[in-house]
């Protein structure tokens, strides 16, 4: 019980951390630092540079020289300096580079976090999802401090909270379970970093038209998580970052859902719903407005649930059954790179910016019922290409 509550606390601050100064960045880099759509666009991709970089990270020094739990204290105190540091910088030439720095910091830290539980818990089926929930009440935790409590959307103080409590977690650590090094003397691999062992999967093709169609939602689903807290406070609407804690909310209710539902439809018809509420959402936020309209608003961010449990949630089962024991870490990895990297990158850095410039108003705010079609048209396109070839075969043993 010990050892849980410990590892509870963990994920709790952990995800206390991301939540605090992710979700209001993009308010406060428009509003306060009036940076352009491209240069928010690439300051969300820093998160995504940084999950490309971090399994060499991981392969080559979390998992081989340093004891998990040291590293992550380690990571968690420096990446606190920095985030400290990003929160005084007023312009793009020096905020840019010090958050990339930070996301090299932070992002390695979500592996080692999922490491150090797996291998202090007896049955990580039964376990570790009563204690990765913690990490998503975490993130609502801080969304309703900086949101409601602060209303510091548009401030630089989420990112100092962050730092705080990144310098908690930093110290918390070193009490963590004792979690030697999993593959100290192993030598190092690309192949085994980038899960490339997982690349036979992709000759079967159901499994190859999961993984482009996964990278491919991830190019528009940047809109959300880059734009939404800016489009909220643009239009006014209450408590921004407290609002978007729902879709965390609706997030712990349909996991909990999600193996009936998986047993009931079967993977394919519940990767659809998930696709399918994607371009809901979008279009919601679309149509939704102030006043009699503010419901569509409401109910595109508790969609967050079935976008994100139905999707990917359920496409991480999927890849675990296709792999199989031998492959599963790797195809794992594969996935990760592929949409956390890679898709995420290029739907903030080269889509999503540019798209909000383009619909900028003389005036300075933004013609939001376009920008939302742009990512509900995308993912309605890739909802219909991905009905008609996705056709799921049976797990490997």
């Amino acid at each position: 019980m010990s050892t849980r509550v410990k590892l509870s606390t963990m994920m709790f601050l952990q995800y206390f951390i991301w939540g605090a100064w992710f979700v209001t960045m993009g308010t406060y880099l428009t509003q306060t630092l009036h940076f352009t759509g491209q240069q928010v666009g690439l300051a969300y991709g820093a998160t995504a540079i940084a999950a490309l970089v971090s399994p060499f990270f991981v392969g080559m020094v979390a998992d081989r020289f340093f004891d998990t739990e040291k590293l992550l204290a380690v990571l968690h105190l420096l990446g606190a300096a920095v985030l400290w540091y990003v929160s005084t910088r007023l312009t793009f030439a020096t905020f840019y580079p010090a958050l990339i720095l930070y996301a090299l910091c932070y992002m390695p830290t979500l592996s080692l976090t999922n490491s150090i539980s797996f291998h202090n818990v007896q049955d990580s089926a039964r376990d570790f999802p009563l204690i990765r929930v913690l990490g998503t009440i975490g993130w609502i935790v801080a969304g309703i401090i900086v949101g409601k409590v602060l209303h510091a959307d548009a401030q630089a103080v989420p990112m100092r909270l962050a730092a705080g409590a990144s310098v908690a977690l930093g110290l918390f650590s070193l009490a963590l379970p004792h979690t030697p090094p999993k593959a100290a003397g192993a030598p190092f691999s690309v192949r085994d970093a980038l899960g490339l062992d997982a690349l036979q999967l992709l000759k079967d093709r159901s499994f190859f038209v999961f993984v482009v169609g996964s990278f491919l939602l991830c190019i528009p689903l940047q809109f959300y998580y880059a734009w939404a807290n800016p489009f909220l406070n643009e239009i006014h609407a209450p408590d921004p970052a407290f609002i978007q804690t729902f879709g965390q909310m609706s997030e712990i209710f349909f996991m909990l859902l999600l193996p009936f539902f998986l047993k009931r439809f079967g993977i394919k018809t519940i990767m659809l719903v998930g696709m399918l509420a994607w371009g809901l959402r979008y279009l919601a936020f679309g149509y939704g407005n102030i006043g009699t309209g503010m419901w569509l608003i409401y109910a595109g961010i508790l969609l967050h649930g079935v976008c994100y449990d139905f999707f990917f949630v359920a496409g991480q089962i999927y890849t675990d059954e296709k792999a199989g024991v031998k492959i599963r870490a790797a195809a794992q990895g594969f996935l990760n790179f592929v949409t956390n990297g890679v898709g995420y990158f290029i739907g903030a850095t080269i889509v999503a910016g540019r798209v909000v410039d383009a619909y900028r108003l003389p005036d300075g705010t933004h013609d939001w019922r376009g920008i939302w079609m742009v990512p509900a048209i995308g993912a309605f396109i890739i909802l219909a290409i991905f009905a008609m070839v996705f056709r799921p075969t049976k797990a490997k043993a």
